[in-house]
């Protein structure tokens, strides 16, 4: 594919499943495809995934965001993760069929990211090179711990940290310390000022799009690091 047309496409997720939804867009010259999940409040078409997605296409990296069943069918409670851990095998799958060739990263906002995580962590996603978290949830709101980063060490690509420094998912000090245990595998890039959705404070004086254009150039720099 060579247009940068947003394509809808429809993922099945196993036999007993059933169907979700996806959007793919595609540069000219794509030289990967992010595997993008949404996170637990909001499905694919929020406006952050959006505008990221085109930030992401402007640097020649295709993406894949796609819902998962809950979201599909409009409820507010989260897939348990066996179920969200399958729909990202087989978005990663569809994307594999979709862009043969492409290497792909996968994770995205929040859930999404975890889920992702999860999923390489219990068997490798076929085709994947690495995986990049927007805002990983490390620990619940007000409860810091690193306990949500166990399985991070069975990962065994690239993993990159895109976070706030005021993310209320993430403290700091935890994260840091989870990344320097992570070695050479962990690349962290923090927004400060910024909470768990990337939004900063008006007296900043950053836009929201100065800041998505940020995350999409330290995802890209980032690219290098793949294996082969």
């Amino acid at each position: 594919m060579s247009t940068a047309a947003l394509q809808p496409v429809s993922i099945a997720v196993g036999e007993q499943r059933g169907q979700v939804s996806g959007l793919l867009l595609v540069p000219n010259r794509a030289r990967v495809c992010y595997v993008l999940a949404h996170g637990a409040g909001a499905g694919m078409a929020h406006p952050f995934l959006e505008a990221f997605a085109g930030e992401l296409a402007m640097r020649e990296i295709a993406t894949l965001r796609f819902q998962f069943p809950f979201m599909e069918r409009g409820s507010k409670r989260p897939d348990a993760p066996a179920l969200a851990q399958e729909t990202v095998r087989a978005a990663v799958a569809e994307a594999s069929r979709l862009l043969p060739g492409l290497p792909l990263v996968a994770g995205g906002r929040s859930f999404g990211g975890r889920m992702a995580s999860e999923a390489q962590s219990a068997s490798e996603l076929a085709n994947v090179r690495g995986l990049a978290f927007l805002g990983f949830p490390l620990h619940p709101p007000k409860r810091p711990s690193s306990l949500r980063a166990k399985h991070l060490f069975a990962v065994k690509i690239p993993m990159l940290f895109l976070q706030g420094t005021r993310d209320e998912l993430a403290e700091l000090q935890h994260l840091r310390s989870v990344c320097d245990e992570l070695g050479d595998l962990a690349t962290l890039r923090l927004i400060e000022g910024a909470d768990h959705g990337f939004r900063v404070r008006a007296s900043s004086g950053r836009t929201e799009a100065e800041i998505r254009r940020e995350l999409a150039e330290w995802f890209a720099e980032w690219l290098p690091s793949l294996s082969p």
